[in-house]
């Protein structure tokens, strides 16, 4: 006897049931044959996998290490069906895009909103991935457009320019230097600072600036995504200096920007796999992006100006 789909598809429902009866309904057959086939199963797998007690299904801690792997075989079927659903209703199929966490949410919304208001039958995937992953992911073709904080195209990739703008102060409510328009790296001498994690390259050309200066901060804290460098700033436990699209997308909520003095740019570029056919959106979502990314420079400079 060799373990089959059915005897899975029984153990799943009767796992996510926890009953025998429900499980049968489910599966639009009978009671008698769910513990038959649970039965065979045990027998299958030379383990236990339930106790009978009063009646009653009890999972062991087999079964439970069982229904991950089995969870994640149907993540996968899910997944499958997802994107045929997709296929059917948007023939073009769907557009994959891979993006750093912070243009995720700082800069792809955006765009997204105005490639559907032109497209509204498009489907996009965005999937958020970190440096170096994402930059081996689009020299894979795996995606059709990706976005990145890199100045230089990855192998196998084109580079497209969206945005350069500066980065920028950010402080919490009441604090003491929001009574300067402009803040120069003295600034910050003594200052509790909330860092980037150390392998960021914008953590180390700010720590760059610092040290050229001979300025000594605080470093108290540190995180990997400028997101929660700014939920750390909102909570008062610090000072930082973050990118732009962030600072901007976050500001308002207990966030103040200040401009800096010195200038340490921040780039955002779309990325193109050169081997990967062109998805039909790629163009329109293109437009989109550098359409968004102009719009958050208007909103940088009114800002700056408002502050001056």
């Amino acid at each position: 006897m060799q373990l089959s789909h059915r005897h899975i598809e029984v153990f799943r429902a009767v796992m996510r049931s926890g009953q025998v009866t429900q499980a049968a309904q489910w599966l639009h057959t009978s009671q008698p044959t769910i513990s038959r086939e649970l039965a065979r199963l045990e027998q299958v797998l030379g383990m236990q996998l339930f106790e009978r007690v009063r009646g009653r299904l009890v999972p062991t801690p087999r079964a439970l290490a069982l229904l991950e792997e089995v969870e994640l075989s149907y993540v996968g079927l899910e997944r499958i069906a997802a994107t045929a659903l997709s296929l059917r209703q948007s023939p073009q199929g769907r557009l994959q895009v891979l993006s750093l966490p912070a243009l995720t949410q700082a800069l792809l919304p955006q765009a997204l909103r105005l490639l559907l208001a032109t497209s509204p039958q498009a489907s996009v995937a965005i999937t958020p991935q970190e440096s170096p992953a994402l930059e081996a992911a689009l020299s894979e073709q795996r995606f059709d457009l990706g976005l990145t904080e890199r100045r230089e195209a990855p192998v196998g990739c084109e580079l497209q320019r969206l945005l350069v703008a500066d980065e920028v102060a950010v402080l919490p409510a009441g604090h003491a230097l929001l009574g300067r328009t402009r803040l120069s790296p003295a600034d910050f001498e003594g200052q509790t600072f909330i860092s980037l994690a150390a392998t960021d390259p914008y953590r180390q050309q700010i720590d760059a600036v610092f040290a050229q200066a001979g300025v000594q901060r605080q470093l108290a804290l540190e995180t990997p995504s400028a997101v929660s460098v700014c939920a750390l700033v909102q909570q008062g436990l610090g000072v930082a200096i973050v990118n732009p699209l962030t600072a901007i997308a976050l500001q308002g909520t207990g966030l103040h920007l200040r401009p800096l003095t010195v200038s340490i740019p921040f780039h955002v570029a779309a990325v193109l796999p050169t081997t990967r056919s062109p998805h039909p959106l790629r163009p329109a979502l293109l437009e989109a992006l550098q359409a968004a990314a102009d719009a958050m420079l208007a909103q940088m400079a009114h800002s700056a100006e408002r502050q001056t």
